[in-house]
């Protein structure tokens, strides 16, 4: 089984996010990046199926720049066969999926994980945009994975309960919570990670669809009011008129 894992190099979250040229660009001097924790998990069940009889190999693909190498290093540490990195800025999800699908329409893929979302802007757009492009099935936010022959069985949560779907290979996941514990390296996987191949590729034209205005941070939280609970009409007209909700 040939298995691909798409991973994004993200900012830790401990890490303090400003804005540099009025708030259009990310400055991310100072900022630690993480392999993206949804996309750990993906690489970790590709791991699993793989060591656990599928006889197969797991290649990660990023999208990014050269300061992306050391998450992609680890990646290889944690268990990985090969990389990929496309050399380009991800611009977004579209442009994403397009330079991801590129790759694996020329190097034939049973299965394809992706994290749920990336950490950094919440898209959960590339799993579906992936498996559009590809012509293939994909089913996001899985709680659960498994691999029989030629048949994948995904189980999600649903509103009110949960949705177990079957498909055949080749198909897209997008992984969440509970699919795989996330590994972590050892000295023999970090020795490794250094002679394992890391293949860089040049991008795809693709349209842009979309632009970034700028970026704005949470406001601040504001004072708190207590209102007495028998005074009903002040608090109607609070809600009303400063915070604006009624």
């Amino acid at each position: 089984m040939k298995i691909l894992v798409c991973i994004s190099n993200v900012p830790d979250t401990t890490s303090k996010i400003t804005f540099t040229n009025n708030n259009s660009e990310f400055n991310d001097a100072g900022v630690q990046y993480i392999i993206n924790p949804y996309d750990e998990i993906a690489l970790s069940k590709a791991i699993d199926l793989v060591h656990g009889g599928a006889n197969g190999t797991v290649t990660v693909i990023n999208v990014g720049d050269v300061a992306a190498e050391p998450t992609i290093r680890k990646a290889l540490a944690i268990g990985a066969d090969h990389a990929i990195r496309v050399n380009a800025t991800p611009k977004d999800a579209w442009f994403v999926a397009n330079q991801i699908a590129e790759y694996a329409k020329a190097n034939h893929f049973d299965l394809i994980l992706t994290g749920r979302e990336s950490i950094d802007y919440n898209g959960a757009q590339v799993p579906a945009t992936l498996g559009e492009l590809l012509s293939i099935p994909s089913v996001s936010i899985a709680k659960k994975l498994t691999i029989e022959g030629n048949e994948a069985t995904i189980e999600r949560e649903i509103e009110g309960g949960k949705e177990v779907l079957t498909a055949n290979l080749p198909v897209v996941v997008g992984t969440a919570e509970g699919v795989a514990e996330p590994k972590i390296p050892n000295m023999r996987g970090i020795m490794g990670a250094r002679s394992k191949p890391l293949e860089v590729i040049e991008p795809i034209q693709v349209e842009a669809l979309t632009s970034f205005n700028h970026y704005e941070t949470p406001a601040t939280r504001g004072n708190v009011k207590l209102i007495a609970e028998s005074n009903v009409n002040e608090l109607v007209n609070l809600l009303h008129t400063e915070a604006k909700v009624i």
